[in-house]
């Protein structure tokens, strides 16, 4: 060929061509790339050729908009091939290490990823990084070859109207599929997946283009209106002050779904078969303080209660859409783990489920948990079904209070039981077990006699470990807080089936009344024993605190109360911002609101005083989850 034939140049049709050609390219390399095998993808591909399109779309997009700015189609695939697939082996290595996925928001931590990258042990794949390497440097030769005749050769100006403009619609079109058919749960919940709370294994099945491009819009963060960083800076520096009391043990137990509602006046049990004997009982102790915490979801949202306990935000003023709170951290935070770590107490979570549930061993350690244990972390585990039982546990609990104990330690320990965890179904403990029968003067059908007779027979489990924590701490001499709740309400069925069947007024949908509340709250108990009673000298402790009448306050407030009563509040700027905030707002819950004398307002008819302080706590929360460095 002579050298005036180069470069050659390919016509409108043919750069659409290979357009499409090298994105379906990049595509399956990106695909290759993954930590499971290609064909496996590729049968699930099969089976949803939808996935096919959405995972290819967005390359395609992107090879278009760039090949309009390049006028080079080889020269735009290069580029998007060495973004998407490093996107790709990026996500191959994060969940090789962190058992995680990489989302569009890991984009903004780039600070974050090269600090984590000398915590882990990373084997890189060198050949996959060599062939994404190869293919850039071969579609950049061949676009030296190779390149599009230009719109308008005769006009410089229009040719570059022409760049622009086209790119401009690519990017148009990109992003408004990003907000539509990408942002949609619906799409992204009808492709059948072998797990779908595991988050790794669905992008490896679904694909990682598509499910990278879905989170862009997913697990978001608000900024709050008028939000200054500077002064959210002003108000974290704030003074502190050491701890002002001895210490002693914090023990803090999560119980699955645990609840009162038995309680409820449609229900007819007697002392002799009262499901929550042990309840009952520490809520007449005179070291016990009692009441409900209001969480952020009903009949679900376990991590959610875990997030606002620990870190004092709350997961419903994280974004105006349904968010999951852990799905959103992804760098280290203040918690109670922080405080009591400071103070150097060996602090610990337990959870006898998967690690990957909830993103929560990444989560903890982001909170600054020293150590975490999962299911596949313990030894002998015991079931009952296929749920670890809420004894086993307490025996877990009462094994790390000793061992710290002979250690010289205090202990702060956080644990997040499952034993009660729905689907409440006949055959939920073994088609074999026997269910008291429910002891009620409302009418039930089949289905809700089924519910809570199964619910309440792990309700008495959870009542019965409450019990045995509370007879072991007492016959110890080493001072011990005790704080036992529930996470949520339980699932009952389909529109509230067995609460409506009850009786029960309760309205999950915000309408800024009593019901509303009620449908988010579930009982605590923060119990001293006389070691830690005397040591703290809790009937002046309580006293002080001020809690309202009946022990309501947000799950927000829960850990900050714990610090307040042990000495710890004002340690941190932020708890103690949060202990004067519940004494003059005790529930913030959307957009309704329970007043100090226990009245329920809507927020827009709050002062303006009251509307600053719940703008500071949403302000000040957004600071510490997107700027604040934690060590």
């Amino acid at each position: 060929m002579k050298k005036e034939n180069f470069p050659v140049r390919m016509g409108i049709l043919s750069s659409v061509l290979t357009a499409v050609a090298l994105s379906g390219c990049i595509t399956l390399l990106a695909l290759w790339l993954q930590p499971n095998a290609l064909r496996t993808i590729l049968s699930v591909f099969r089976g949803s050729p939808l996935l096919i399109v959405l995972n290819a779309l967005p390359v395609g997009l992107l090879v278009v908009l760039f090949a309009f700015l390049f006028q080079n189609v080889f020269y735009s695939a290069a580029l998007v091939n060495l973004v998407v697939c490093g996107l790709s082996i990026a996500n191959r290595i994060k969940i090789e290490v962190r058992d995680e996925p990489v989302f569009p928001r890991d984009l903004t931590l780039l600070k974050e990823v090269g600090s984590a990258m000398g915590s882990y042990d990373i084997r890189f794949p060198v050949s996959a990084i060599a062939v994404v390497i190869g293919s850039c440097i071969l579609l950049l030769v061949l676009g030296i070859f190779l390149r599009c005749k230009p719109f308008f050769p005769n006009s410089a100006g229009r040719r570059w109207a022409v760049r622009l403009g086209g790119a401009a619609a690519s990017l148009a079109i990109l992003v408004g599929l990003i907000f539509t058919v990408y942002a949609s749960k619906s799409l992204y919940d009808s492709f059948p997946v072998s797990n779908a709370y595991y988050v790794p294994s669905v992008f490896n099945e679904l694909g990682f283009p598509y499910c990278f491009t879905h989170h862009f819009t997913t697990y978001t963060v608000d900024k709050p209106a008028g939000f200054v960083r500077s002064e959210a800076e002003d108000w974290d520096s704030g003074e502190t002050v050491p701890g002002q009391k001895p210490p002693v043990h914090v023990v803090m137990v999560m119980n699955e779904a645990f609840s009162d509602l038995t309680d409820d006046s449609a229900f007819t049990y007697t002392a002799e078969n009262d499901p929550l004997p042990n309840l009952h009982a520490l809520r007449s102790d005179p070291n016990c303080i009692s009441g409900h915490v209001v969480v952020p979801g009903f009949a679900g949202g376990t991590a959610n209660t875990e997030f606002d306990v620990l870190t004092g935000m709350q997961t419903n003023a994280l974004s105006a859409s349904t968010t999951s709170a852990f799905r959103a951290v992804n760098r280290n935070l203040d918690s109670l783990y922080r405080i009591f770590d400071a103070d150097a107490y060996q602090t610990s979570f337990f959870h006898p489920g998967d690690s990957w549930f909830y993103n929560r061993e990444n989560v903890y350690r982001f909170l600054g948990a020293e150590k975490i244990e999962f299911a596949e972390d313990m030894e002998n585990l015991e079931y009952k079904g296929r749920w670890v039982t809420d004894d086993y546990m307490a025996g877990q609990i009462e094994q790390t209070f000793e061992n710290a104990v002979s250690n010289g330690k205090f202990l702060f320990n956080y644990t997040t039981t499952i034993q009660n965890h729905m689907s409440y179904t006949a055959d939920k403990y073994g088609a074999d077990s026997d269910y008291s029968p429910v002891q009620t003067s409302a009418t039930l059908s089949d289905v809700a006699q089924t519910l809570l007779s199964v619910y309440i027979k792990g309700a008495r489990d959870a009542d019965t470990m409450l019990g045995r924590l509370r007879d072991y701490f007492s016959a110890s001499s080493e001072p011990v807080v005790l704080v036992f709740w529930g996470d949520h309400l339980p699932y009952l069925g389909d529109n509230q089936l067995a609460y409506k069947e009850l009786g029960m007024d309760l309205t999950p949908e915000e309408n800024g009344s009593a019901s509303f509340l009620r449908s988010y709250e579930t009982p605590y108990v923060i119990w001293a024993n006389d070691a830690a009673a005397q040591a703290l000298d809790w009937e002046k402790s309580i006293t002080a605190a001020a809690l309202p009448k009946d022990g309501t306050i947000s799950a927000c407030y829960l850990g900050a109360t714990v610090l307040e009563l042990t000495g710890r509040a004002a340690e941190s700027p932020w708890f103690q911002y949060l202990t004067d905030l519940r004494r003059e707002l005790p529930v913030i819950q959307k957009e309704t609101v329970m007043l100090s004398d226990q009245s329920i307002v809507r927020a827009d008819a709050l002062s303006a005083d009251q509307t600053a302080l719940i703008a500071k706590l949403r302000n000040w929360s957004y600071y510490k989850l997107k700027y604040k460095d934690v060590g």
